[in-house]
């Protein structure tokens, strides 16, 4: 199989992984492919009996013994993506951030309506959002499109990690944290791949947005409404997490 990739950042979207992507790629140690999001674990259309993982070679350059790193944050969402990626590499780090699900759904709707893909207001999209993927197959776009509240559900993500990679090869982070304190945020990632602190970097927060108009902002009772959806989840990331990560959806509303 010739070198392979040793960490990935697998989640969520809209969680800062963007930013994280133009920060990693920076240290002298790591080597990035050409883009962040290969979406090669997430493909449904390529063969998973017996893998070809030229493609995926192939996406990076001559990096001696630098370590490579991948970013699609669909992985952790994506109910194969971590299965294969074990297959891939057993040994493999996994870095999986995690956001407020209602601000991380909201990011996620404003970008799909920005491109054109959501007709949908908020407020209709999250309520109708369950019929939307009902039936969907595995590899439909709306699944990927309109799974705003679904893609919050973190103790189902969790726990599916944690069934195939072991806990010390596993870092959990948050976007709140590399948002309030990058530097720290970068050092525990330097531990965690056993690779020298990261040189000093201008604060950057780089991201996939663009400036644009829309048509109205969040209200309380679409906060309610997906606190009541995601509140065993939240429960079960607490518990699941020891309490590291904590979003308390009701609490947030007030």
């Amino acid at each position: 199989m010739g070198k392979r990739i040793e960490t990935f950042v697998v989640g969520v979207q809209k969680a800062g992984t963007t930013s994280l992507f133009a920060l990693m790629r920076e240290h002298p140690q790591l080597a990035a492919p050409g883009r962040k999001e290969l979406h090669f674990f997430d493909d449904e259309r390529r063969n998973w009996m017996v893998p070809d993982y030229a493609d995926l070679a192939s996406s990076f350059g001559d990096d001696g013994d630098r370590m490579r790193f991948e970013i699609t944050p669909s992985y952790s969402y994506w109910p194969r993506a971590m299965e294969r990626i074990h297959r891939y590499n057993p040994g493999a780090r996994i870095i999986l951030l995690f956001r407020n699900p209602f601000e991380r759904a909201w990011s996620h709707w404003c970008m799909q309506y920005a491109r054109g893909r959501e007709d949908l207001p908020f407020a209709r999209a999250i309520r109708e959002e369950a019929a939307r993927l009902d039936g969907l197959s595995a590899d439909s776009a709306q699944r990927r499109y309109f799974s705003y509240v679904d893609r919050g559900r973190y103790a189902t993500q969790l726990e599916r990690l944690l069934t195939l990679f072991p806990h010390e090869q596993i870092l959990l982070l948050t976007a709140e944290a590399l948002g309030e304190d990058q530097s720290a945020v970068l050092a525990t990632i330097a531990r965690f791949l056993d690779i020298h602190p990261f040189p000093p970097l201008a604060p950057a927060r780089e991201n996939a947005r663009v400036p644009f108009r829309y048509p109205a902002l969040p209200d309380e009772d679409d906060r309610a409404f997906v606190a009541g959806l995601l509140r065993a989840e939240m429960q079960g990331l607490r518990d699941l997490t020891r309490s590291q990560i904590i979003y308390d959806l009701d609490r947030d509303r007030s």
